[in-house]
């Protein structure tokens, strides 16, 4: 739930710098006798990664990522630098996912990574600048206004994040029903 706000803007960031057939949250196809690397590659088959695009690197290559939202001041990551931390977490969702994206889905894996203090990981940010690349190509804009563009908005996604993991939800739980009698 952390992550939501930042997958869904990933989504429409990609939309907009138009690439095809992008996914909220799609399923992967079903494992059928593959052997992975590591045992802790995901293998049930109701896995799910968060986004997943075509055109991003080339034009029908299929990339899927998996953002995860970490509390860089928590005592398990306070330990260690910030690099160190985002280089751990980047390596955990790789072990995870990346084999079966590539065996499976014949395609490549980037692993989002961000801290709540408003840093982006290594891969994160090769990613977003692909994406603002793309963008710039597509709206005529410039790469630093596109660049830009996308942290202003990762920004406000990151911080709504947070203030929602501070003091939760509170907008309407349920939607209401309104019955015609």
């Amino acid at each position: 739930m952390r992550h939501n706000n930042i997958r869904d803007l990933t989504a429409n960031i990609l939309l907009e710098a138009g690439c095809k057939d992008v996914e909220v949250e799609p399923q992967l196809l079903p494992i059928s006798g593959e052997t992975f690397n590591y045992r802790s590659t995901i293998t049930e088959n109701s896995a799910r990664l968060d986004v997943s695009a075509r055109g991003v690197w080339s034009p029908l290559d299929k990339v899927y990522t998996d953002i995860r939202v970490f509390n860089s001041l928590a005592p398990t990551n306070n330990r260690q630098s910030v690099d160190d931390t985002f280089r751990r977490h980047e390596q955990e969702k790789i072990r995870n996912y990346n084999d079966r994206v590539i065996q499976v889905e014949k395609a490549t894996f980037m692993p989002l990574v961000f801290s709540t203090t408003g840093l982006m990981g290594p891969k994160a940010e090769v990613f977003y600048k692909r994406a603002a690349t793309l963008l710039s190509n597509k709206t005529g804009h410039t790469y630093s206004e596109s660049i830009r563009y996308i942290r202003l908005r990762l920004s406000f996604c990151l911080l709504k994040t947070i203030l929602i993991s501070i003091r939760g939800y509170r907008g309407n739980c349920f939607t209401r029903f309104n019955s015609y009698d």
